[in-house]
């Protein structure tokens, strides 16, 4: 079987500035969140996944397609056909219109003209830019704007989609379309996908494994349900009628709360606490349990425990 990234010791520095450190990695494909704090070296991994940046050292595979490019360039061009990349940038040309726009990205992948304009018209169909295809870009919205970008980055039907921070600048409303159509590519299209973001909440969206960097090191890498910790008599607590009794009795008791019962609490139970005796609290002091599951740390819970020294 391919697998999506096959690294063996890949670094690159700058002068004296060792952006990423050596890097053994091997990961199957699929929906892959990127995840690390400002300078940990996601930038420059993936520019030397996209053959833009040769390794300093080591070597490694897209697809089975090695990294940066023989001495004629044509591994580097075999490469990025095999990529799509949605960059963070604007990278928008002003003057074209949305389907001339991702045309020109058809052709430049390699596409002649006429199947470019057709696939152009094809993608910006299926992300519901239909009717602002002949609309110049930079009069698109700033959900628009990402769209085009998205359709840009698919219009040659790559396998392998590298998309960073896909989701900036939107409102909920356009976060959750473009979440969406990230599942959807990956779901229903078998599109393997890079998502590199500071939006860990979007990463546990849509992603089934992450890859977490720090000062250019891998830091940890993994399926999310195997990487988050279960907290033992550790809950989610609802709670509805009589909250602020219930919520008095048991901090009496010695369990912590923090949040607020009525909407969602994380709830710690006392050694000497069970379950069925917080139901018995709550009932007795005119409270209904409402929700009480298992707590369960999220992405951003995992990031800060896994990065915790700075």
């Amino acid at each position: 079987m391919t697998l999506l990234l096959d690294l063996h010791g890949i670094s690159r520095s700058f002068g004296a500035n060792m952006a990423l450190r050596p890097v053994t990695l091997q990961l199957e494909t699929g929906c892959i969140g990127l995840l690390g704090p400002n300078g940990a070296g996601k930038s420059t991994l993936l520019k030397v996944l996209l053959g833009l940046i040769a390794p300093s050292t080591g070597h490694g595979f897209v697809m089975g397609q090695p990294l940066g490019g023989d001495h004629d360039g044509q591994a580097n061009w075999k490469l990025r056909q095999l990529i799509g990349l949605m960059p963070e940038a604007a990278a928008l040309v002003p003057g074209l219109t949305g389907v001339d726009y991702v045309a020109l990205a058809g052709e430049l992948y390699g596409m002649p003209r006429k199947q470019a304009l057709r696939r152009a018209h094809e993608v910006l169909t299926a992300l519901q830019l239909e009717e602002a295809r002949y609309r110049k870009v930079e009069d698109y919205s700033a959900g628009m704007k990402q769209r085009v970008k998205l359709a840009q980055a698919i219009v040659h039907d790559p396998p392998v989609l590298l998309l960073d921070e896909p989701t900036s600048g939107l409102d909920p409303a356009g976060r959750d379309t473009m979440l969406n159509l990230i599942r959807q590519l990956h779901q229903n299209f078998g599109k393997s996908i890079l998502l590199s973001t500071h939006l860990l909440a979007d990463v546990q969206a849509v992603c089934e494994r992450v890859v977490f960097l720090a000062n250019g090191e891998l830091r940890g890498y993994g399926r999310v349900s195997d990487l988050l910790n279960t907290q033992k008599n550790c809950f989610r607590l609802k709670l509805s009628g009589n909250v602020e009794a219930a919520r008095v009795v048991l901090l009496q008791h010695g369990y912590s709360i923090e949040g607020d019962c009525e909407t969602e609490a994380k709830v710690t139970l006392p050694a000497n606490q069970t379950p069925t005796d917080l139901f018995r609290h709550a009932s007795t002091h005119g409270a209904v349990v409402q929700k009480l599951l298992p707590h369960t740390e999220t992405l951003e819970d995992y990031f800060f425990r896994t990065l915790g020294d700075g």
